[in-house]
């Protein structure tokens, strides 16, 4: 029944999806796509309002008394320049949905519009969590902040992602961790500028900075143990403007990749201690700044057995499939689960004979008829949490 109900939306879905899609903006920027999630819970009657900037939280009141779940969709893009053969192609140059964003917001309206169809039979309510600045700072823990969780109170979350490691029909699941700490570090080594003739009248925070990025990796092979997941990225190396000139300085920065609490501790205390260590050998100096983020996500064992059980009654027993590893890519849906209850799917996009949907890629792209899955399953677990 849900499955008709979201095929009998689909194409409404689909021009949704489409409109986000042609008009990408990035976090906290949100505004026609925040405009256009209110318009259309406006139209079925759905009590709705604006939370943190951009946010948007709808309510669907249940005609029987019970518990409220949540359902939630992040809805920001990505500045990458839109490569894709689409008709609904990206109308901003250099912008791009290229995560799948416009489908999380465009699956949870159609979740909205089952529920809202069938709200007389559940026993309870239904909070749809809008969410903007995944990508960047993260929308989730303000929204939070501003009390998403109460007025009715939450008792348990779930959200989906499109995944392109993961084939049409197919949905990836796990009880405990799932996606890891995304933490941040920057770091600037001082050394003394000089005429690259003359080497030994500076300090080069080049030859510095080349030791310190190779210094870390030494941490992922040599101090942490290999059976915890550690990933040290780094991903900017800035300094000089001229052939023949050592500079002053070289900006680094980069991503450190966690699960278990103690090596989240653990990598920058090292870190810094290796900056700190390979700069006095050459007399330079340096600024460390490291950021903690999302924490990791971890999904709890009995929201996995109720979203298990729902992704089967959609979609059939092949398609609840055990995730097949753990994730280093990060995702603020991991504040909720701190707070309630939780379970996150990834739900496969990839055609079966075709390559890989890559992520935050100008060519990503996927087939509008997925929307149905989502819809389906987001509706499937609210109604099951509620009414069991």
């Amino acid at each position: 029944m849900i499955k008709d109900l979201a095929q009998k939306y689909f194409e409404e879905v689909k021009e949704i999806r489409h409109q986000i899609h042609m008009n990408p903006e990035v976090g906290l920027k949100e505004f026609k796509t925040s405009q256009l999630i209110k318009d259309t819970l406006d139209k079925y009657g759905i009590e709705n309002e604006t939370l943190y900037e951009t946010g948007v939280v709808g309510l669907i009141k249940g005609g029987k008394p019970g518990k409220t779940v949540l359902l939630r969709a992040d809805m920001d893009a990505l500045e990458v320049d839109e490569m894709a053969d689409v008709e609904y192609r990206s109308t901003i140059k250099g912008l791009m949905h290229a995560c799948g964003h416009d489908g999380h917001v465009a699956g949870l309206l159609g979740a909205a519009m089952i529920l809202n169809e069938i709200k007389d039979e559940l026993h309870g309510n239904v909070k749809l969590m809008f969410q903007p600045d995944e990508e960047k700072q993260g929308g989730a823990k303000p929204m939070i902040d501003a009390g998403i969780l109460e007025n009715p109170k939450v008792d348990a979350a779930f959200g989906i992602h499109l995944w392109g490691l993961g084939k049409r029909g197919e949905v990836e699941l796990c009880s405990g961790p799932m996606m890891a700490a995304p933490d941040e570090f920057r770091v600037t080594i001082k050394g003394k500028g000089a005429h690259a003739a003359q080497p030994n009248v500076g300090i080069d925070p080049i030859v510095m900075a080349s030791q310190v990025v190779n210094g870390f990796q030494t941490i992922v092979s040599r101090v942490n143990n290999p059976l915890q997941p550690l990933v040290i990225s780094t991903c900017m190396f800035h300094g000089g403007d001229a052939f023949n000139v050592i500079p002053e300085y070289v900006e680094l920065a980069g991503t450190v990749r966690s699960f278990d609490p103690e090596v989240r501790e653990m990598a920058p205390q090292m870190m810094e201690a290796i900056v700190k260590n390979i700069t006095n050998i050459y007399g330079g100096s340096y600024d460390y700044y490291h950021q903690f983020k999302y924490p990791a996500l971890i999904n709890d064992k009995a929201m996995y057995e109720l979203a298990k059980k729902s992704v089967i009654k959609v979609s059939g027993e092949d398609s609840a499939i055990e995730l097949r590893s753990l994730s280093m890519g990060g995702e603020d849906f991991a504040y909720l689960c701190q707070e309630v209850p939780s379970c996150f799917m990834l739900v496969g996009i990839s055609e079966e004979d075709g390559e890989p949907a890559i992520h935050h890629h100008p060519k990503f792209a996927w087939n509008d008829e997925v929307l149905i899955d989502t819809s389906s399953y987001l509706a499937q677990v609210a109604i099951d949490f509620l009414n069991e």
